[in-house]
């Protein structure tokens, strides 16, 4: 949808100076900083007070990180006070039993996009800070591309059964580590803003592509660079590289071993395990909670068929195992 500049241009200075009333009163210590649009934004308005806030971007040194050139530029751009930490195999194998504690759960694409998180807290905490920045929730309040073809009745649908039940990996594993997030995305008077913007906002086109996030993106092309502020969404497993963890490991165990626990583990556990990356993680689980049954049983929500939990659930998503719809 084409809009007249008259529809939009009295809500961009509005949006600016939400941004910027929700970061200074949500200040942390560092920043974990991906230059996808959420962080871009974010950070452009916290060096306004605080200059040399610690920004810190994780990449996996197996993987083909997306992000990479997005953030040299808006580096250069912001003269962030900025490192990029490179974390290996060893690094996931390490962290991935602290991941799965802290967040209770098994679903391989949770832990991967919460695996270079956890280590960039780690890293973080090291340096004495208490309180980390994150992008959490702009995603969830203006729509992923995966629901770009969605009439808007069901758009506005789908965004209320999200937003009945969003959470953000990151909150419980910093509390794991004695720290605190920072979310200014989060902040009830952003998210009250959001949830009222007209969905024309939300996703419009850009010559000619369709975008997320819109209206801020719109708000701040004249103050970042449009390279930068209108690039594609990409998801934290590519753009830190981890998406390649899916058959990373595949190697650690052979083919008649896998199949062999996972038969066991079937027959025992009630669980269907899907994949090697599933299994690594789920034997952490296993070892740390018990039986996803025991450990989530009926509380009046939906049971996983893949994993036997009960979860409530709207959007058919179980939030132990992954399996989805359910």
């Amino acid at each position: 949808m084409t809009l007249n500049p008259q529809e939009y241009a009295p809500l961009l200075p509005e949006a600016r100076a939400l941004v910027n009333k929700v970061v200074q009163r949500n200040m942390a210590d560092a920043m974990l900083f991906s230059a996808g649009t959420d962080t871009q934004i974010m950070a452009y308005e916290a060096v306004k007070y605080k200059p040399q806030i610690p920004c810190l971007t994780m990449h996996f040194k197996h993987g083909n990180p997306a992000d990479t050139e997005y953030v040299k530029k808006m580096v250069a751009f912001l003269k962030l006070n900025h490192e990029t930490h490179v974390f290996d195999r060893e690094g996931v194998l390490s962290n991935a039993p602290k991941v799965v504690a802290a967040l209770k759960k098994f679903d391989p694409m949770e832990i991967r996009n919460s695996m270079p998180v956890y280590i960039g807290l780690t890293i973080l905490k090291k340096k004495g800070v208490k309180s980390v920045f994150t992008g959490d929730a702009l995603d969830e309040l203006f729509g992923y591309p995966w629901q770009f073809h969605l009439s808007e009745e069901e758009f506005a649908k789908r965004q209320l059964d999200m937003w009945a039940e969003m959470s953000f990996s990151s909150i419980p594993m910093a509390e794991s580590l004695g720290m605190t997030i920072k979310a200014p995305y989060l902040d009830p008077e952003f998210m009250d803003w959001a949830k009222k913007l007209p969905i024309k906002f939300k996703i419009n086109l850009y010559n000619g592509v369709k975008y997320s996030k819109w209206i801020l993106r719109k708000a701040y092309e004249d103050l970042i660079p449009k390279e930068l502020i209108w690039r594609p969404k990409a998801p934290l497993e590519q753009g830190t590289g981890t998406e390649v963890l899916r058959t990373f490991f595949n190697e650690e165990i052979s083919d008649e071993e896998f199949e062999e626990k996972k038969k066991r583990i079937l027959e025992e556990d009630e669980v269907r395990i899907q994949d090697k990356e599933q299994l690594l993680y789920y034997e952490f689980f296993r070892k740390r909670f018990g039986k996803p049954k025991d450990v989530y049983p009926d509380n009046g929500g939906k049971q996983c068929p893949n994993c036997k939990s009960y979860v409530k659930t709207k959007i058919q998503f179980c939030k132990v195992c992954g399996a989805y719809p359910i």
